[in-house]
């Protein structure tokens, strides 16, 4: 594997104008691949983006939409299943903050989750499409046999719960 992003795509700031700038990016079938492998998954058939870029004053706006075929394991089967992503993306591309001191504490606030740095009048669109990618994903996926499978396994609240033993007991001396 390189040792750049599997999707990267760099954009100069020199190259954005006062206009918007729009485009789309398709991953080929390696770039899928290695964000397969990066990602944990099963496989990743397709990944397109449609976006803008909007010079601004303080910060450049990516806007766009992700869309990506791929297979993720279920939580509770372990099986492999399809799944469709679509997901909008609002980011801002704002200068690399520098943090004097490794020691503090830094809060971030529901805005700054969509932050993406750039470095030296340069940013890369195709790794932040990646990472939306996989914030995107489900951290608990639940394939088609998943209820079936837990149906099966896993108890009832009512057995599980704390008092699920005495009640057993209790059914038990009956």
């Amino acid at each position: 594997m390189s040792d750049g992003p599997e999707f990267s795509h760099v954009v100069k700031l020199s190259e954005l104008g006062s206009k918007p700038r729009t485009g789309k990016l398709s991953a080929n079938a390696d770039e899928c691949r290695g964000l397969a492998e990066r990602f944990d998954l099963p496989k990743i058939t397709s990944l397109n983006a449609t976006y803008t870029l909007q010079n601004g004053d303080e910060r450049i706006s990516f806007t766009g939409r992700i869309e990506s075929d791929l297979q993720q394991l279920c939580s509770v089967t372990g099986e492999s299943f399809q799944v469709r992503m679509r997901e909008n993306f609002d980011i801002a591309v704002v200068p690399k903050l520098e943090i004097e001191g490794t020691d503090e504490e830094i809060e971030l606030s529901e805005d700054d989750c969509d932050i993406v740095e750039y470095e030296n009048g340069q940013f890369d669109i195709g790794e932040a499409i990646a990472q939306t990618l996989y914030l995107a994903l489900d951290p608990f996926p639940r394939g088609p046999n998943a209820d079936a499978l837990a149906r099966e396994v896993l108890k009832t609240e009512e057995e599980a719960g704390p008092f699920g033993a005495l009640a057993a007991l209790k059914t038990k001396k009956s």
